[in-house]
C-alpha cells in the first residue's frame, strides 16, 4: 500500500553570483549560499540520464540514518523553512520557492540548482541547517552541510493579496518524496498526487520500485509571467530519466511535461503519467458506522476519453484484495481521477474532501496501443494513497528502451474539456428484489443517476432507453425515472443483477432515445458478498 503524505542561506562569492546572470546583490541580500557554476542544458541533462542508464544503479551516499530516523513526523514538523530566504523572494518573477527538510520518511537527498538567465550554467544551492527555523534540540543541527533538502515547494503570489492570501504561509505546488509531487486546483486545497513514473505497481510476485527525483534545476521565472520551469533528473535501480515542467498557475495549476525515460532493466507494468489518490468508501458502498462521515476520498472515479472517442466514467471501489483493470486504447485523448461530488453535506468534514482537485492527463502526441490502467488497493483508512491510474504500453518494457514523451496535467476542479453528453452522478447499491417481499439472496439492486444537457432536453413523457450489459449474471426490473428532486436533466437507471459466486463482476451502462448518445458510458466493477 503506498502512503504519502523550506531553504537556502548564507553568502556566496561574487563569481558564482554573476556566473548566475541573477543580482549579486539581490541573491546576497536573500543568504543564498551557492556552489560554483558549472554548464547546464535540458539536452544535456537527458545525456546524463541516458548515460546513467548504461550503468549499474549507483544509490547516493547515505547520510546518517541514526540522526534522520530522529526527525519523525512530530520533529519534522517543528522544522520551517525561513520564507525570507526563499530562492526568487525579491524574484525575478512573482512565485518564491521554498524547501522540506530531509527527516525519516524523506531521507533521499535531493540537491537543488539554480540556472543562470541565459538557461547555460547553474550552481548547486548549498544546503545549511541555517536556513529553518528548528528546535535548539532538533537533530535536524547534526546533519553535515551540503547533505541536500528533501523537496519544494512554489509559494503564492509575492504581488497577490497578501492579506487574503500571503505568499509566506501558501503554496500551490510541492514535490516531495521520491517522485512524488502535487498541485491546487481551483478551490485551493491539495488532495490525489501524481508521480514521475510507477514501476511495478500491484505487479505479481514483483516488488513495486519508486525511483526518485535526485536533482531539480530552477530557471529564473520571466518577470510578470505565471508560468515556471523546472527540470529533474530521475534515478532508480531499473531506471532513469530527465523532465522538464512548465508549471502556469491561473485558476488551478496547468503543467506541460516533457519527459525522456531510459530502462536500465525489464518492468512488469511500466506506468507513465501516473495518478495516486485515496478512496476509503462513499455513497455506492459503505460498512455500517465504519466513521461518522458520510463519504471519505479524494476522488470518487476515473474518467476516460479514449481514442475512439467514446467518454467513459468508472467508480472507484475499496475492494477486499487488489485489484488491476485495464482499459485497452489506441491513442487516448485523455484520462483522470476526479473528484465529482463537491457537495459539502456529503463529507461533513473540516478537512473540505468536496474541494480536493481532480487530475486530467491529456497525452501530446501519438501513446499509441496500450491500456488505462487502475490499481485499487484496500484500505481500511483516509491515512493510505489506495488508487493508481496510469497509462500502460502494450509493447513489453525492455532494458534498453527509449520513451520521449510529452503530456499535460491538469488540477482543476474538474476535466478541463467536458463531454456534452449527460454525465454519472451518483453510483448505488443495495438489496435486490421488491419492497413488500422476499429479499432474495445474490441478487444486488444497482441505481445509476445521470445528469446534463441532453436529459434537459426529452421529450415530456419521454424516457430515456437504457443500454446495459454485464460480464456475467442476469438482469431483471430495468427501468429509467426521472429523479423526483426537481432538476432539470436528472434522471436515474434501476437494475437488479442476480450472478451466482464471488467473482468480479463488469457491467457497462448508458442511456440512448433512438439512435443519440444521451450519457457517457458508466462501467462498474462489482465484488459479490
Amino acid at each position: 500500500m503506498l502512503s504519502r503524505r523550506r531553504f537556502i542561506a548564507a553568502t556566496s562569492s561574487m563569481a558564482a553570483l554573476t556566473a548566475l546572470g541573477l543580482s549579486p546583490e539581490l541573491l546576497a541580500k536573500q543568504g543564498l549560499k551557492l556552489g560554483r557554476a558549472q554548464a547546464f542544458s535540458f539536452d544535456a541533462l537527458t545525456a546524463t540520464a541516458r548515460k546513467l542508464a548504461a550503468k549499474p544503479y549507483a544509490p547516493p551516499p547515505p547520510l546518517p540514518h541514526k540522526v534522520l530516523d530522529r526527525i519523525d513526523y512530530a520533529a519534522h514538523g517543528k522544522i520551517k523553512f525561513k520564507p525570507e530566504l526563499a530562492l526568487f523572494a525579491g524574484g525575478p518573477g512573482q512565485y518564491p520557492v521554498t524547501f522540506f527538510h530531509l527527516g525519516r520518511y524523506f531521507q533521499t537527498p535531493v540537491h537543488m540548482y539554480v540556472v543562470n538567465d541565459p538557461g547555460t550554467k547553474a550552481s548547486e544551492i548549498i544546503y545549511d541547517a541555517r536556513y529553518f527555523d528548528m528546535p535548539a534540540n532538533s537533530p535536524a543541527h547534526e546533519l553535515p552541510k551540503g547533505a541536500g533538502f528533501a523537496g519544494f515547494r512554489f509559494q503564492e503570489s509575492r504581488f497577490g493579496d497578501q492579506d487574503k492570501l500571503p505568499w509566506q504561509k501558501n503554496d500551490w505546488a510541492a514535490f516531495l518524496g521520491a517522485s512524488y509531487f502535487r498541485a491546487i486546483g481551483a478551490l485551493y486545497q491539495y488532495g490525489l498526487s501524481a508521480r514521475g513514473v510507477a514501476l511495478n505497481s500491484a505487479a505479481p510476485d514483483q516488488p513495486e520500485e519508486f525511483p526518485a527525483f535526485t536533482q531539480f534545476y530552477f530557471a529564473p521565472p520571466k518577470n510578470g509571467s505565471n508560468r515556471v520551469t523546472v527540470y529533474a533528473l530521475l534515478e532508480g535501480p531499473s531506471i532513469t530519466g530527465a523532465y522538464r515542467f512548465d508549471m502556469q498557475r491561473d485558476t488551478g495549476v496547468v503543467m506541460d511535461i516533457e519527459c525522456s525515460l531510459f530502462l536500465r532493466r525489464d518492468i512488469e507494468r511500466f506506468g507513465i503519467a501516473p495518478a495516486t489518490s485515496m478512496y476509503w468508501f462513499s455513497e455506492t458502498e459503505k460498512q455500517t458506522a465504519i466513521d461518522w462521515r458520510p463519504e471519505v476520498h479524494d476522488s470518487d472515479g476515473l474518467a476516460m476519453w479514449t481514442g475512439s472517442g467514446e467518454r467513459i466514467w468508472r467508480p472507484l471501489n475499496n475492494p477486499s484484495h487488489t485489484m488491476a483493470s485495464a482499459f485497452a486504447d489506441h491513442t487516448p485523448k485523455g484520462f483522470g481521477l476526479l473528484q465529482r461530488d463537491r457537495n459539502f453535506d456529503h463529507y461533513q468534514d473540516g478537512v473540505f474532501y468536496d474541494k480536493r482537485p481532480s487530475l486530467w492527463v491529456e497525452p501530446i502526441g501519438d501513446w499509441g496501443e496500450g491500456a488505462i490502467q487502475l490499481i485499487e488497493i484496500p484500505t481500511d483508512d483516509e491515512i493510505n494513497d489506495n488508487i493508481v491510474a496510469m497509462w500502460v504500453p502494450k509493447a513489453p518494457a525492455k532494458a534498453g528502451n527509449e520513451y520521449h514523451l510529452k503530456y499535460r496535467l491538469y488540477w482543476e476542479a474538474d476535466e478541463p474539456h467536458p463531454s456534452p453528453l449527460a454525465r454519472c452522478v451518483a453510483t448505488r447499491l443495495g438489496r435486490g428484489g421488491q419492497p413488500g417481499e422476499p429479499r432474495p439472496a445474490g441478487v444486488r439492486k444497482f441505481v445509476v443517476e445521470f445528469l446534463g444537457d441532453p436529459l434537459k432536453k426529452l421529450p415530456f413523457g419521454v424516457k430515456p432507453e437504457p443500454v446495459l450489459s454485464a460480464s456475467r449474471g442476469t438482469f431483471s426490473y430495468v427501468f429509467t425515472e426521472a429523479v423526483p428532486d426537481g432538476v432539470s436533466g436528472h434522471w436515474r437507471a434501476q437494475f437488479d443483477l442476480t450472478v451466482d459466486g464471488n467473482d468480479p463482476v463488469d457491467m457497462r451502462l448508458y442511456l440512448k432515445l433512438g439512435d443519440e448518445t444521451l450519457s457517457e458510458t458508466w462501467l462498474y466493477q462489482y465484488h459479490p458478498f
